[in-house]
């Protein structure tokens, strides 16, 4: 029979375990405030001082500045260039990353590698890599030089090291991209006697469509704002191979410094422009597929 004297243990409680992303709001509080600070220091500050510099002596000079030949030719050449490179590179990044990821070879891995390859190397070495390769003292320079196809101090080189610099951009948005979407559509586009080309422009573009887009706004990106092997190959020609990160340079060291820095927002604003087309991209992508699960 049941003792009513008797008291039974009472169970201890469980222990209570937190989230791992739950955090305390001091800490919250912490963390934002290191963040804020930080886009303040390194975004925000630079950013707000180019067009105060710009805008130092007021619009009119600002404009007038970036009327003057050195700043249209340089604005002109930058627009070029990138004409040239970005398309170049987003044909070169399709092309390999179907390569990579529809076939198995040997070797796959180190292609891998060597797409990443200006990641790691210093634009600088990639400049004086191409100055050794086409340079005038070389055979193949040389040749080039009395053809009248100068490469190197010309605008060929110029378009070369930044293809070089630029070239992963597109290459690795797609990889991953093509990896997790496999080969099955693909394949069963070739089952029912589809071409390679109509597979391509009816299956495979459609499903890479945003991530080539990504690539290229971010390629574009550094296409228009690389300095170090530009400045290498180009002999920083006044009106011929500045470009704009070159002319600032120019401009700033011979004390214009409404012309730098007004050139200089120029290419900030064209660099923000880039952002927002980035982030509307990132929203409409994924847009896109919320509404591909909902189906």
């Amino acid at each position: 029979m049941f003792d009513a004297g008797v008291k039974l243990p009472v169970p201890a409680k469980a222990p209570r375990f937190r989230p791992a992303t739950q955090e305390s709001p001091a800490v919250r509080w912490l963390l934002i405030g290191i963040a804020v600070l930080g886009l303040a220091v390194l975004v925000v500050a630079p950013l707000a001082a180019v067009f105060t510099e710009a805008l130092a002596k007021g619009w009119a000079a600002a404009v007038t500045s970036l009327t003057h030949k050195d700043a249209r030719d340089a604005i002109r050449l930058t627009l070029l260039i990138t004409a040239i490179a970005v398309p170049l590179n987003a044909v070169f990044g399709i092309a390999a990353a179907w390569f990579i990821t529809k076939f198995d070879f040997r070797g796959k891995a180190f292609l891998i590698t060597l797409i990443d390859l200006p990641f790691s190397v210093s634009p600088v070495v990639a400049g004086l890599c191409l100055v050794l390769l086409f340079g005038a003292n070389t055979a193949l320079g040389g040749w080039l030089v009395a053809q009248g196809y100068p490469i190197i101090f010309a605008l060929p080189g110029i378009a070369l090291a930044t293809m070089f610099v630029t070239f992963p951009f597109v290459a690795r948005e797609l990889i991953p991209v093509m990896i997790e979407q496999g080969r099955v559509e693909e394949e069963a586009a070739l089952t029912l006697g589809a071409s390679g080309w109509r597979i391509f422009w009816t299956v495979t573009l459609p499903n890479i469509r945003w991530a080539l887009l990504y690539g290229v706004l971010l390629c574009n990106a550094r296409a228009m704002g690389e300095f170090g092997a530009v400045a290498v190959v180009s002999g920083k020609i006044r009106g011929q191979t500045a470009t704009m990160p070159i002319t600032i340079e120019m401009m700033y060291n011979e004390y214009l410094s409404v012309a730098a820095f007004s050139l200089a927002a120029v290419l900030t604003a064209l660099a923000l422009v880039t952002l927002l087309l980035k982030t509307a991209l990132e929203i409409r992508h994924a847009d896109a597929l919320a509404a591909t699960h909902r189906h």
